[in-house]
């Protein structure tokens, strides 16, 4: 007998007596045709004092081709001679744990944005991750393992909010860079947890890069941009949260600059793995990878001619994971020789090292965020947070002095397509709750038990009514006060797809409110007024997650709250803002136009005339405007020097009084301007906002830091500078947009700062 023959004896007679000992074990032929065996219980993949490199290459060693490829794609099947359980990578959490179990349903994050508040945005992702862990923990326990009930989330959209049009704009926090920033900042931290070994869940900034409609031209469009507005407004968010150590990015489907971003060398390798050092994985929206090889004819990139060309592609450019099935074709992309497997396995290394972070191979109760119990998912303190968010984003536009209400009148009239509403509280990408409380519900709550309710609702969503007559009307009249929940929802604005009731894919080509719903109104004012001697108000309440023409509403009503899709408390919140209990403090994130005939095309990405940097028109409701039941006043504005270098650090204090008769939180916000720069630059930006909360007649001091980095200004070539001249630094409640100030925000304190 050779040696040969005498180890091969050895080991199959060691195979034998572990079978006869009922160990599980695994069978692996290792490089030298040699049948090694190890027992399931001390592989080195599964042994958490291994590094997660170890690990991660010890199991790609004991995986299949076939087996390798389908850990890539969203849906993972179970390997079960490994034990490895299946995993779904897809998962929602835009504004709560979506699309999975009853949990606290938030309000949309535009509305999150209407805030302003860093700190609340971690609270809510906290919140969130929290009921996502415990709804894991139970659901694994039970051996579900559908989509929707991982730890993965593709979460949050910091795309910038450019054109009003964009019926998916309500996923994002607005228009402006650095309000994306801080707030997708502190989302993710939530989100991800502050454990130096695990994360409570994974997040994912989306959609990489330059991506905010058209909806119905995703799959093919190509989104052309100058390396200027590229670094200087769509870029600045993604490189916080990769900053922030987000965990994965998703590309979009969409073309930037001539090339799909799911396979974009200068987006994927040149800016975020080699610039910005990103360490986590690359996904693909869903599907997009089938826009590779639908040609434009069928509505895709054309970029190649096979599936199996597009995945290899992909993995090429650095995608680890595919939602969608197209990575099942890389079998065939390996036979063709256009991929090798030692590609593949350097992407699958990427993305396992998520799930290795999230403690998904390690023995149960290694991982602290095991210990997350159900009884947190939607519990009372989440469900009071969701309803903070609701009445800190609430905006009051106009006020003629008919808010706050009094709870005790005689007899109130509530009506509207969007009053007992369900869908307008929850926007796109949302979980479901079973104590949603509609606007009905919310008044009806408030309003004392001997004061009468009149609910009607008068007008369809976007359809003129049939029967003509209606009963409705005539309540204006004859009740003390009408409230008019008027608006959009996500019938009519979203994502392709999900918008049944929108004939242009969820977008909002037609910037005004449906014409039926502003015909009501008017019958509404009419009747109201039939009286001259005793003429009654209108409050109309406006939901939607983005601008709409509300010139005639602002009209036609005495008060007008924008209110988004205020989540699961959102009758409650409303009724809050409307009775008093809490003064408006919400802030818009975006800028209302008077018109779309204000901004440039839709397809037009150049910043020229968008936003309130860059618009020179003026618009109806300004960015970071909002009116509050009180009045504020700044004074006293100092800086620590007027003159500093290109490297010096300059302190702010100014004074901030409540000086009106009603406790309210305060929006500061922190705008500068380069008054002569040697590119195109914002009117202003902002740079720095604090919410402050204060009694009557209380004054705060509150104090700033500018950094150099506030008075960079980006070139046209992308590159960053400081340049030497004269800033303007304004501080108030609002943008320095002269629009502001004639709607009743206090005008703002200025300083100008010289840099030598």
């Amino acid at each position: 007998m050779n040696k040969l023959h005498f180890k091969y004896l050895i080991s199959f007679s060691l195979f034998l007596i572990a079978i006869s000992c009922n160990k599980k074990q695994e069978t692996v032929v290792n490089h030298d045709n040699e049948v090694m065996v190890s027992s399931q219980s001390s592989l080195p993949f599964q042994n958490p004092s291994l590094s997660n490199d170890k690990r991660i290459e010890d199991l790609i060693s004991r995986l299949t081709l076939e087996e390798k490829i389908e850990q890539m794609m969203n849906s993972t099947p179970a390997i079960e001679r490994l034990n490895i359980l299946p995993y779904d990578y897809w998962n929602e959490a835009l504004h709560g744990v979506g699309r999975s179990c009853s949990a606290t349903v938030f309000p949309q994050a535009i509305a999150l944005g209407a805030t302003f508040d860093a700190d609340l945005a971690f609270k809510v992702s906290s919140a969130i991750s929290d009921e996502a862990r415990a709804i894991y923990n139970a659901t694994s326990e039970k051996g579900y393992y559908n989509r929707y009930n991982g730890l993965t989330f593709w979460t949050p959209n910091i795309n910038i909010f450019r054109d009003p049009r964009w019926g998916r704009g309500q996923e994002t926090y607005g228009e402006d860079p650095y309000l994306t920033s801080i707030l997708g900042v502190s989302f993710v931290k939530g989100l991800q947890g502050d454990n130096p070994n695990y994360l409570k869940t994974a997040a994912c900034a989306k959609h990489f890069a330059v991506h905010s409609g058209p909806e119905k031209l995703r799959h093919e469009f190509n989104a052309q941009v100058s390396q200027k507005d590229l670094w200087e407004t769509y870029l600045p968010a993604f490189h916080a949260l990769v900053d922030a150590k987000v965990e994965s990015v998703m590309c979009a489907y969409n073309s930037t600059n001539g090339e799909p971003c799911c396979s974009n060398n200068y987006l994927i390798t040149d800016v975020l793995r080699d610039a910005w050092n990103f360490k986590g994985h690359v996904l693909t929206d869903c599907s997009a990878l089938v826009d590779f090889y639908n040609q434009p004819d069928e509505g895709g990139h054309g970029r190649v001619k096979t599936d199996a060309e597009a995945a290899a592609l992909a993995v090429k450019s650095g995608v680890s994971l595919n939602c969608g099935d197209t990575y099942s074709s890389l079998t065939d992309a390996v036979k063709e020789g256009l991929i090798t497997e030692k590609e593949i396995d350097r992407q699958l290394a990427i993305l396992l090292k998520t799930r290795f972070k999230l403690g998904l191979f390690d023995p149960k109760g290694s991982n602290p965020y095991n210990t997350i119990s159900f009884d947190v998912v939607n519990s009372e303190s989440h469900r009071a947070l969701s309803k903070e968010v609701a009445q800190k984003s609430i905006v009051l536009l106009k006020n003629n002095g008919a808010l706050p209400l009094k709870n005790d009148l005689s007899k109130y009239f509530l009506t509207g397509p969007n009053a007992a509403s369900i869908e307008i509280l929850l926007g796109n990408y949302y979980g479901v709750n079973p104590n949603m409380v509609t606007i009905l519900e919310g008044i009806s709550a408030a309003i004392q038990p001997t004061s009468q309710l009149q609910f009607r609702l008068g007008a369809m969503l976007n359809k003129p009514s049939i029967n003509p007559i209606n009963y409705a009307t005539g309540n204006a009249g004859s009740s003390d006060v009408t409230i008019v929940v008027l608006g959009v929802s996500s019938q009519l604005e979203g994502e392709e797809g999900d918008s049944i009731d929108s004939n242009t894919a969820g977008d909002r080509l037609d910037y005004d409110l449906p014409k039926n719903q502003i015909d009501y109104l008017k019958d509404l004012r009419k009747a109201a007024d039939k009286n001259p001697d005793d003429k009654k108000p209108i409050i109309a309440i406006i939901t939607g997650g983005s601008p709409i023409n509300l010139a005639e509403v602002e009209a036609l009503a005495d008060a007008v709250l924008f209110v988004w899709y205020p989540g699961e408390e959102g009758g409650t919140a409303v009724a809050d803002i409307l009775f008093g209990n809490i003064s408006p403090s919400g802030r818009l994130p975006i800028t209302f136009p008077k018109s779309l005939d204000q901004l440039p095309a839709f397809e037009d990405y150049s910043m020229k005339g968008r936003t309130y940097k860059y618009m020179n028109k003026e618009p109806l409701y300004p960015f970071g405007f909002g009116l509050s039941y009180t009045t504020f006043t700044y004074k006293d504005l100092k800086a620590s020097t007027t003159t500093i270098s290109k490297n010096e650090n300059v302190k702010l204090q100014v004074k901030v009084t409540n000086s009106g008769k009603v406790k309210s939180d305060e929006v500061t916000q922190v705008y500068i301007s380069d008054l002569k720069a040697s590119v195109v630059v914002p009117n202003f930006q902002l740079i720095k906002t604090k919410r402050i909360t204060l009694e009557p007649g209380e004054s705060k001091n509150l104090e700033f830091e500018l950094t150099p980095k506030d008075f960079e200004i980006v070139k046209n070539d992308g590159s960053r500078t400081i340049e030497s001249g004269d800033f303007k630094v304004y501080i108030g409640g609002s943008s320095p947009m002269k629009r502001s100030f004639t709607l009743g925000a206090p005008k703002m304190s200025e300083i100008k700062i010289t840099v030598n």
